[in-house]
């Protein structure tokens, strides 16, 4: 089973769209890559469900300091050093904005998804189990930081 290009490069071109409205930042997009499940992934995962012409989950991979980064450039620049309420919510927003952008793509592609609300787990050792789809891992770099994330798209047709 392979992985069409026509269904990621939607979710790389609303992540860099949608951060650099909310985050202004650029992002450098790394190699990308098929992840063997389970796998190990960052402290805190955000998932979210796709469903309709095509299936599956993404899974935004952060770590705390980067999340508390994307938060604190979400709220206007307020240092953030821990993850309460108000920056959990603003990590899960910002990925909510990123596949709702992704799904408006699709959309204009002739393909029709729906998402489910986000999910947000943090906790030491996370290990991810999709079975029966291949993950795709996106690797994303802030400019100029350097701080790094990962979108992995698990989806099926």
């Amino acid at each position: 089973m392979s992985v069409n290009v026509k269904y990621i490069n939607p979710f790389i071109e609303a992540a860099q769209s949608v951060l650099k409205d909310m985050c202004q930042q650029d992002l450098k997009i790394g190699k990308i890559y098929l992840k063997a499940s389970p796998y190990a992934s960052s402290e805190v995962v955000v998932n979210i469900g796709v469903t309709g012409d095509i299936k599956g989950q993404v899974l935004f991979s952060i770590s705390k300091d980067v999340a508390c980064s994307i938060a604190s450039k979400m709220m206007g620049g307020m240092e953030v050093k821990e993850l309460d309420e108000l920056s959990k919510s603003a990590v899960q927003e910002l990925t909510n904005m990123i596949l709702g952008s992704t799904a408006t793509i699709f959309y204009n592609r002739g393909i029709s998804i729906d998402i489910t609300p986000p999910c947000l787990l943090i906790a030491q050792d996370i290990k991810i189990s999709i079975s029966d789809m291949k993950i795709i891992s996106i690797p994303l770099e802030f400019i100029p930081t350097g701080e790094t994330f990962e979108i992995d798209v698990g989806i099926r047709e």
